[in-house]
This record gives structure tokens, sequence and C-alpha cells, in this order.
């Protein structure tokens, strides 16, 4: 693994908080979905691994119950104490997510000491590559690490970060960004059957070709709002199917239960769910038997079922996925995340790799106007104290 260099941020620290004592520095990675996408709300199969971009933190314990935050990306500095309650606060933001955590332990009867944290990040901005969840579990870990020793208690610790999400924060996400935030595991990705937690560690192996992420820099303002209606479309679309037989959810279906969906929108977005479902599985599959390029045709059509049917990707990244396929030494490639902006991802050769990068960057900006941002994705361990 590279060694960073982290002097600038450790004089950052000791400018906020000064010098004494002893600083630890911890890590939560930012999370890909490789292929499985929006079903970890309907019950279905997901692939992510955790990307050695992610959330730094520098730590100094305190001696008494008073939390103490900045961040290099907000000029505001973040201060509670463990002591009394912990109301969202409307007036720092970013604040809340750790705040939130801080509570969501409290009433596990976890009383964690005060501490002076410094966060920082190599995560891209809004590039879908969960940001939210990585400070989340972040949180949870250098707080009551001993908490959250085991893989169980790992486990349980996405879970109450979920939580934290969907109840404090107001976002109903699935469980996917906080299980591999917490559950990554280096050169792996994570097949989670999201209704039941069951899941396996599959050997990430692409041999002489490497996965490439690219940030559209298209801002997702509509990827929230999006995201709760395709939810509801989502409940409509088992309810309809319930009408005529028991289903424990939606991914649980067949392509037969289409016919049972009268209203034409939530047909669609069922039949990208059911099929992207039973996408996934075969993918890993064929993984497993290093057959990349049956794998990198079954991303392809994971990101046109989800411009087609589930309708979550814009012109942003169905340009960026265009201009990789259209590169030779490409396989596959598709939109990861909630959609309508963040990232794509794409299957290349390691020699074609600049080319790659070179060709779909020109093409991208032509179209679009905007500049992609290109990285080598890197399969690393969840969340982690760095020594």
């Amino acid at each position: 693994m590279e060694k960073i260099d982290h002097s600038r941020e450790r004089k950052i620290f000791e400018e906020n908080f000064g010098s004494r004592g002893e600083v630890r520095l911890f890590h939560a990675p930012g999370r890909v979905n490789i292929i499985g996408e929006h079903l970890d709300y309907n019950g279905g199969y997901v692939f992510p691994a955790a990307v050695s971009m992610g959330i730094n933190a520098l730590v100094r314990q305190r001696d008494d119950s008073v939390i103490r935050m900045a961040s290099t990306a907000f000029a505001d500095e973040v201060l509670f104490d463990l002591s009394g309650d912990l109301p969202f606060d409307n007036n720092v933001m970013w604040g809340n997510y750790p705040r939130g955590v801080a509570a969501a332990l409290k009433e596990r009867g976890v009383n964690p000491g005060g501490a002076d944290i410094l966060f920082y990040t190599d995560l891209p901005k809004g590039s879908g590559l969960s940001s939210s969840a990585a400070m989340e579990v972040l949180m949870a870990f250098l707080l009551a690490e001993g908490e959250f020793s085991t893989e169980e208690g790992r486990v349980a610790m996405a879970l109450m970060c979920q939580q934290v999400e969907n109840d404090f924060i107001g976002v109903k996400c699935g469980i996917m960004d906080q299980f591999a935030v917490a559950m990554g595991r280096a050169d792996s990705a994570i097949l989670l059957r999201s209704s039941d937690l069951d899941y396996r560690y599959a050997p990430f192996q692409l041999g002489d070709h490497e996965l490439m992420i690219i940030n559209s820099n298209k801002p997702r303002a509509l990827a929230e709002s999006q995201y709760n209606q395709r939810r509801e479309e989502c409940t409509g679309a088992l309810e309809e199917i319930r009408k005529h037989h028991p289903l424990e959810a939606l991914a649980s279906g067949v392509e037969a239960d289409l016919a049972l969906i009268g209203d034409p929108v939530l047909k669609k977005r069922a039949r990208h769910v059911i099929t992207e479902n039973a996408r996934t599985l075969q993918a890993v599959s064929v993984l497993s038997e290093g057959n990349l390029q049956d794998f990198g045709t079954m991303m392809t059509e994971s990101h046109r079922s989800l411009q087609h049917d589930y309708e979550v990707t814009g012109p942003e990244l169905d340009a960026l996925v265009d201009a990789s396929l259209a590169v030779k030494g490409c396989l596959g490639a598709r939109m990861t995340g909630a959609g309508f902006g963040g990232c794509t991802i794409a299957l290349v050769h390691k020699e074609q790799v600049d080319i790659f990068e070179k060709e779909v960057k020109r093409a991208y900006m032509d179209k679009t106007g905007l500049e992609g941002e290109f990285f080598r994705a890197r399969i690393c361990d969840g969340v982690r104290e760095i020594n």
C-alpha cells in the first residue's frame, strides 16, 4: 500500500486544537457499487466494494465530554457536549452526520469520551461515492471502536449508521453504503442480499484490466427527489403484484410478474429491479470464472436498464458511458450510485488506460461542456485505524 503524506493535515490539526497529546489517524473508504443498482431498498442483491479514496480523521482524546470538530472542506467548526441532548442542528449541516452517530451511540448505552477531530477527504465532491456513509461509519468507529471490533459488531455498526441516515438525517437510504464502508475487504467485493443481510466476499480479480471511476462533475440536484420517487414507484409495483400472489420483495419477482402490473411506468421500474437482480447474480458468477468479457457486457446492460427502464441516468452519465464504450479495450461501462450525476465505472485494459482517459475526456467535453475526472480504483479494506 502506498504511503500518504498527512503532514499538512497534522499542521492544520495543531493550528485548530494545539499540539499536546497523542493524535491517532482513522480512515473510512468510499464505496463503489459494481453492479446491482437501486436494489438495496427492493430486497435484492448488490455487489459493492470499498475503494481507496475516502475520509480521514485525525483524533485526540479529551478529558471531558466535549466533541470539537473541524473539516478542511467546511469553514464552520462544530462543537457539542456528549453529556447533553443531541438534536439535529440546522446551523451546521455537515456536523449532523457525526452528531447523529454520537446520539445513536448514547441510545445504545455507549458513552464515549470527548475528542478533538479534524476530518479531511480525497473523495470527489458530489461524486456519489458515499461520503455520508463514510463519515457516519468513521465517527462510530473512532468514538467506540471496541464496540465494533468483531465482524458481527461491524454489521451492527453499519445498521446503526443506516438508521442515523434514515431517522436523524432524513434520507431513506438502503443498507448498502454503510455496509460496504464498514465491511470492505481488500481485493474483494461483497455480494450482499439486502433483504436479510446475507453476504459473502467474492474475489475481485481483473487480471490485465482495471476498474476506472469517472466523475461526471454533474451536480446531483435531482438525485434525492427522484430517489424517493423511485422508491414509491417500486412500492406501487410490488402492491400490484401482491394483488395476485404473495411476494416478499420486488427483487424476488420474476419477469412473468411484469404482466400483472397495469401501469406502464411501474412496469418499467419493476422490470429494471427484477432483471438487475438476476443480472447481478449472473455477473458475480462469470466474474468468479474469470470471464471479464461477459462481466463487462452485463455492466453495460445494467446501465441501459437504468437508462431506459429506471430512468435515473441523465445525459451526462449516458455521455460518459457511450464515450467509454467507443474506446478500444473497454469491456463495459455503467453508472454507479443513485444517478442524475455522480460517477460511472468502466472496465478497461491496462494498456489502453491512458488512451481511454484522453478520448473519453475529449468526447465528454464535446458532448456536455463538462470535464470528467478519472481515477483508477483500488479495492481496499473497510473503516480502520492507520498506524
